[in-house]
Formats: structure tokens, C-alpha cells, sequence
């Protein structure tokens, strides 16, 4: 049964999703859209902060929610739409940067850590969080899953609303809660135990892709970096090559605790072995979906067209409010 609470999550535009991605973060949506009135976003215009020359956003938006439509996400049941497409956000994005202060913006971690003797970088990377601000308020959610890295970010959105409320006198935008996000396994690089699986990696070669074929996945995980002493254990910190293989079999198979799933191996080839095979299993009806989607993107762009839709009707009452709250010109 769908709770009445709402939820809100963004994800930036970077192409075809790993296994990570999957299996951290995409599998709870898909289970999550069911419990919540959920709407997930493509943050496009986030990523002219970094990208602004980047004339590939558009293939890699497509990419992307190929792969939330091929992880499960269903547009029928929750509301899923790319930034950009709803103008509501750049306009509560300016509302949002005329309430929150210079000195907030200046102390954003992630400006800090990106701007040191750098006076080339873009405003927008300075002003983001204000839009960031936007992109939650519009849609008068109650909770809003972070994690550690963006708590900051969350915190800020609450203040800004707050202290716009206050300015006009009136409970105008929803302070939205802080929520611990339900997180999937943690998948580690298959050749850097030490890393996340990232798309960053400087090799292909610990990264498992969604579009990757069978046998492309058996040799990634045959190479696949354990240690020496050829013990099979669950342990992270001592062996997290081995730990890694075990995380992602309990995930990709009955969910298994990985502690009990090392009791059943004495040799990491056959661990290796039966990792890889879940691992198909489990990317196999996924793999099938993405290549269907990606052969005629035109489903797609008609889906994405309804999910902006229904999200503007959220967020044009929300900027319809905040705007006549601040008094602007109503025609």
C-alpha cells in the first residue's frame, strides 16, 4: 500500500548504470516507488555545473533512464521526469537564491572543495544549492533521503524554507524531514577492493556494467582481486577483496547473510565462479530490457514527456504560491 508520504530523489545524467549504481541505490527505488508517492528526477541542469560544453547531455539522459526503466522503475506508479523539462525549478531556484545568503553558499562543502585557487569556475557551481533548494521545495515532499554528503545540502534547503516562510508571513513551502536512505549493498572495484565501484575508474576492467555481456562478466570476476592465503571469510576490513565477491552473491541471490555464505566455499575460483553466474542471472532480464529501450528511444521520450507533466502540476502550485507570496506581478 502507498503511504501518503512523498519522496523526492535526483540522479545526475552519466550514462549506462554499473552494478554498483544497481545494486546500492537503483534496486531501492524500484522497491521504494511501491511504499511512497515517489518521483525521481534526471538532474540535467546540475550537470552543466561541471559539463556546461558537454553536447552529449541528451544521449546520456536517455541512457540513464533506460537504465531506471530497465532496473523496474515504473512510470505508471511513480513520477519520473528530466529536470530541465519542468521550468518550475530554475524559477523556485531564483526565489531560493534570493533568500539564502552568500556566506551559506560559501560554506557549502562541496564549493569549498572545488573552488580552492580556481576563480574560473562557474557561478552556478556556487549557486547550485539554492536550485538544489528548489528542486525539493517544489514538490512539498515530507522526506527526503540523504546520506552523509548531502545532509549539508538538506539542511540548507530547510533553513531557506523556513526563513521564507517567515519573510511572508505564512506557511508557504513544506520544511521537508531527513530521512536515513535504505541503502543496497555496498559494491567495491573488482581490481581496487579499496574504491566503490565507480564509472570514474581508471580501468573497465572492476567495473561491471549493466550492458555487459555474459561472457564479458565471467572474466571480470575471474580476475577479480582477492588475497593470498586462500581463505574464504567475511571479513571487510582483513580481506575486502573476498568480502566484495560475498556482498555481491548475497545481494544478486537470496540475500543470504555473506557471513553464512562463506561457510559454503573453501576456494575463491568457485566463489568467483557462482558470483559471476547470479550476477548474469540477475542482469539478464535487465540487460534484455535495456537493449529493447535503447533500440527505439522514442517509448521513452513519451514517458519522460508524461513524468514532466505530472510533476509540473505539483510544481506550478507550489511557484504559484511562493510567487504570490513575494508579491510578484500576477497577470
Amino acid at each position: 500500500t502507498i503511504t501518503q508520504m512523498r519522496i523526492i530523489s535526483g540522479i545526475q545524467a552519466t550514462g549506462t548504470c554499473h552494478l554498483g549504481n544497481y545494486l546500492g541505490a537503483l534496486k531501492i527505488w524500484a522497491e521504494d516507488q511501491h511504499q511512497h508517492d515517489a518521483l525521481f528526477f534526471v538532474a540535467d541542469l546540475h550537470s552543466l555545473t561541471i559539463h556546461a560544453d558537454d553536447r552529449d547531455l541528451d544521449r546520456l539522459t536517455i541512457e540513464l533512464v533506460n537504465s531506471l526503466l530497465a532496473v523496474g522503475l515504473d512510470p505508471q506508479v511513480c513520477t519520473l521526469f528530466v529536470q530541465s523539462q519542468v521550468e518550475q525549478h530554475t524559477q523556485l531556484g531564483w526565489l531560493m537564491e534570493c533568500t539564502i545568503s552568500m556566506g551559506e553558499l560559501q560554506r557549502m562543502t562541496q564549493f569549498k572543495d572545488k573552488s580552492v585557487g580556481n576563480d574560473s569556475i562557474s557561478a552556478g557551481l556556487f549557486t547550485y544549492p539554492a536550485l538544489q533548494a528548489a528542486d525539493i521545495l517544489l514538490y512539498d515532499v515530507d522526506r527526503v533521503p540523504v546520506g552523509d554528503d548531502q545532509r549539508q545540502h538538506l539542511e540548507l534547503t530547510r533553513d531557506a524554507a523556513i526563513r521564507f516562510n517567515h519573510r511572508v508571513g505564512k506557511e508557504v513551502l513544506i520544511v521537508p524531514e531527513a530521512s536515513i536512505p535504505r541503502h543496497g549493498a555496498r559494491v567495491r572495484d573488482l581490481q581496487d577492493p579499496s574504491k566503490k565501484m565507480s564509472k570514474s575508474a581508471t580501468t573497465d576492467a572492476g567495473v561491471v556494467y549493466l550492458t555487459d555481456e555474459p561472457d564479458a562478466i565471467i572474466k571480470k570476476f575471474k580476475r577479480a582481486v582477492t588475497d593470498t592465503d586462500n581463505a574464504v571469510a567475511f571479513d571487510p576490513d582483513n580481506k575486502p577483496g573476498v568480502s566484495n565477491l560475498l556482498t555481491i552473491l548475497s545481494a544478486c541471490g537470496d540475500g543470504t547473510d555473506p557471513a553464512k555464505l562463506a561457510d559454503q566455499y573453501s576456494q575463491y575460483g568457485a566463489l568467483k565462479a557462482d558470483t559471476a553466474d547470479a550476477v548474469i542471472a540477475r542482469l539478464g532480464p535487465i540487460r534484455a530490457r535495456l537493449q529493447e529501450l535503447s533500440a527505439d528511444d522514442s517509448y521513452t521520450r513519451q514517458m519522460l514527456n508524461q513524468g514532466a507533466d505530472k510533476a509540473r502540476t505539483i510544481a506550478s502550485a507550489t511557484l504559484a504560491r511562493a510567487k504570490e507570496a513575494v508579491g510578484l506581478y500576477r497577470p
